[in-house]
């Protein structure tokens, strides 16, 4: 298994929340960690923004990315919200076990 930590950019906390709820009921992700407010500093059409957002991460499977970022999109308030995935190159055995688990894969 390829385990992935993805960063998403939610508008508020009520949507990062929304986000999160749904990607680990659906199995898309094991765990999201809601980190807080970050203030971001973007060109967007043309023009430098100033937005304050809450910035999540999920712990979940390379080959459930796609999926995910669907899922996201779908929920999501932005034309193109940012979804970002990095992969996990070391772990302790038990949590990335923990992850295949909660995301659908037999026990190793």
């Amino acid at each position: 298994m390829d385990a992935i930590s993805v960063y998403i950019v939610a508008a508020d906390a009520a949507e990062a929340t929304r986000i999160a709820e749904a990607l680990v009921d659906e199995r898309l992700a094991a765990c999201v960690n809601i980190l807080g407010k970050v203030d971001s500093i973007y060109r967007w059409n043309g023009q430098i923004e100033r937005a304050t957002e809450v910035a999540l991460i999920a712990k979940s499977r390379r080959d459930l990315f796609d999926r995910l970022t669907a899922r996201v999109r779908a929920l999501h308030s932005y034309d193109t919200p940012a979804i970002v995935g990095w992969p996990i190159i070391a772990g302790d055995a038990a949590y990335l076990d923990w992850i295949a688990r909660e995301t659908g894969l037999p026990p190793q």
